[in-house]
């Protein structure tokens, strides 16, 4: 996208990255930041443990749906308004969480927080839309992942350390911390991408319109499923592993945190090895491999289960092997979800979130109707995996006429 001169871009594909990762990241901080804590909550609180499982599903349903509503709101109004509109409501959420008293607040909080903090998925994605296409599209979308993996990847542990040397509300403080810097970015080097914001786009029936026609467009609805089944399995992911690994291996919170080093570093190291491949094939050439890659890491949960008694090793490298995988499938199908889209790439990226989101929180869902978190881990991860190479294939085929 040019600013009135063809040789001068909005923003370098560099700039995009790092703020485009520091906003999308806000979502999976708050979400990686907070597992550690979920078991010495339920003491803290003297609530249950499927009381603060609940915290966890309602921050889903507040960053799915909110994300329907954003990412048209700045399709009509503009990309910076809605985003520091809605990245004002995470702030003042995390300071009720730190200050909660009951479980009833806190579950208030968290909701709100995942209201507010899903404008920075919707409205980053729609960001790069809005600047970039094809390759180059996809190049950013994975820089973006590999920045985005390293804050979730120190979060876990810098949630454990919180939890050692201060007390639970700690980890709020930080999320506070982290969401005034996103403000300060936004506000100080983003510049307007959406040149054509039109208010039609946030009328109820013109909305409903965009997104029905969004999801009979095959376009759009096998990448989403796909991708709703794959990252949203990553989202699920972070509901199961610390009752499995706190409670059944019988890891400490901290040393949790350093366990789900494991998960980000391999996405990290997925990413990198993306980057390498897009100099010789396209993104869509990785798709099938990252699948299969998934895939193997689903049935490695099924063998865990029944062939050995859960340890780190056996729980942390199916992982670690499904995170890499995933780094494989996001760059293309985000890129292929979003592209036929230029005029409403706002609601389309924000139903491309609400499908990973959506994914993540069905998945927790489902695991948490199952008491045992290892068996949820065998059920729920293949069966999503299963699901999300089945959407592929099927948007693969050409529809015959």
């Amino acid at each position: 996208m040019i600013d009135g001169n063809p040789r001068r871009p909005l923003m370098s594909t560099m700039k995009a990255t790092l703020v485009g990762s520091a906003m999308i990241a806000l979502g999976p901080i708050s979400l990686s930041l907070y597992t550690p804590a979920m078991p010495t909550l339920a003491a803290a609180f003297g609530s249950t443990l499927a009381a603060i499982k609940m915290t966890m599903s309602l921050y889903f349903v507040g960053f799915s749906l909110s994300q329907l509503i954003c990412g048209p709101l700045s399709d009509a109004f503009g990309r910076r308004p809605v985003n520091l509109a809605f990245l004002s409501l995470y702030l003042g959420a995390s300071v009720v969480a730190t200050f909660a008293q009951d479980i009833e607040a806190l579950m208030i909080a968290r909701l709100v927080q995942g209201i507010g903090a899903a404008a920075g998925v919707a409205v980053a994605r729609a960001m790069v839309r809005d600047l970039f296409v094809g390759q180059e599209s996809a190049r950013v979308m994975n820089a973006m992942g590999i920045f985005l993996a390293i804050g979730p990847a120190v979060s876990p542990t810098l949630g454990g350390l919180m939890l050692q040397l201060f007390d639970w509300r700690a980890i709020f403080e930080l999320m506070v911390g982290y969401g005034l810097l996103v403000v300060a970015m936004v506000a100080l080097l983003v510049p307007e991408t959406n040149r054509a914001p039109h208010i039609a786009h946030a009328h109820p029936a013109g909305l409903m319109r965009v997104y029905a026609g969004l999801v009979a467009d095959r376009r759009f609805i096998f990448p989403g499923v796909t991708l709703g089944m794959s990252v949203g399995g990553i989202y699920t992911l972070a509901t199961i592993l610390p009752f499995v690994l706190i409670n059944k291996v019988g890891l400490t919170a901290t040393a949790f945190g350093y366990a789900m080093m494991i998960q980000t570093c391999s996405y990290i190291l997925g990413g990198v090895v993306v980057r390498q491949c897009l100099r010789l094939t396209t993104a869509a050439r990785l798709v099938f491999p990252g699948l299969i890659l998934c895939l193997v890491a689903g049935g490695a949960f099924v063998v865990d289960h029944f062939a050995f008694v859960p340890n780190i090793l056996s729980v942390m490298l199916p992982v670690g092997v499904f995170a890499f995988g995933i780094a494989f499938v996001s760059p293309s199908l985000t890129t292929d979800a979003l592209a036929p889209f230029p005029g409403t790439a706002g609601a389309a990226s924000a139903l491309l979130g609400f499908c990973q989101m959506g994914g993540g929180l069905a998945g927790s869902l489902v695991a948490t109707l199952i008491p045992d978190a290892t068996l949820a881990l065998t059920v729920v991860l293949p069966g999503m995996m299963v699901i999300a190479m089945a959407a592929h294939m099927a948007g693969r085929t050409k529809p015959a006429h």
